[in-house]
């Protein structure tokens, strides 16, 4: 029987106070790689913010890697984000500090202690995306894709369970972008569970995966076709 890593069941998805979502129901399981299309404006973010616990789960039931999103307690959501990863679109690196730096504060912010541990570790997730060599560089001293390869092994630290990834290639041209796509398939392959928002098409039938989409205040599955998404 497949393992659920994401279940949610007839819930509303507000930003702020309106109802950008509703009767959303979304399971994912353990290994699926999944994208979640539509509109700006359309629910993909704040639906991503309510997984990650930035926003709260109004209505309806949830659960992300055994935590329970409705009854989700502020203090919970640190252990929560340790188990899962989160890739951003402006890719939230730390400009005051060079590549390994930014990574050994995610890992000491989430509890390690031991530096050389913490050293093969970093080392170990940047050679996974390609950036072993560039481990000294601060990141305005690296490309857009580069620097989106940093996210992705900052995402990795921790052996999540799952990867929250929104819109990962939208400030990033169509070569790069396919380069980023390569490296989250690559993770995929390992076995970790994805869910990428986009809409970026173009990669969606390059890499093709089971696509849900956000639309009309509604979240369902489509089916892939040129002419459906």
């Amino acid at each position: 029987m497949s393992e659920s890593i994401l279940s949610l069941k007839e819930a509303q998805i507000f930003q702020r106070e309106n109802l950008v979502l509703s009767n959303v129901n979304l399971n994912i399981n353990k290994g699926e790689f999944v994208y979640m299309i539509g509109k700006t404006g359309s629910g993909k973010s704040s639906l991503m913010k309510t997984l990650y616990g930035d926003l709260p789960l109004e209505n309806g039931t949830g659960s992300i890697v055994g935590f329970n999103l409705k009854s989700l307690k502020e203090k919970e959501i640190p252990f929560l984000r340790r188990k899962i990863g989160i890739v951003f679109q402006d890719f939230k690196l730390l400009n005051d500090r060079n590549v390994f730096e930014n990574l050994k504060f995610v890992l000491k912010a989430t509890g390690w202690k031991d530096a050389e541990k913490m050293k093969t570790k970093i080392m170990e997730v940047l050679k996974k995306v390609g950036m072993e060599t560039k481990d000294f560089k601060m990141p305005f001293q690296l490309s857009g894709g580069e620097q989106q390869r940093v996210a992705i092994a900052r995402a990795l630290l921790n052996d999540p369970e799952l990867i929250l990834a929104d819109e990962p290639t939208g400030n990033l041209d169509p070569a790069t972008s396919v380069g980023v796509m390569n490296v989250l398939k690559e993770i995929h392959d390992t076995g970790k569970t994805i869910l990428m928002a986009t809409h970026d098409y173009a990669l969606i039938l390059k890499f093709p995966y089971k696509t849900l989409k956000c639309e009309g205040g509604e979240l369902f599955e489509v089916v892939q076709q040129n002419s459906n998404i």
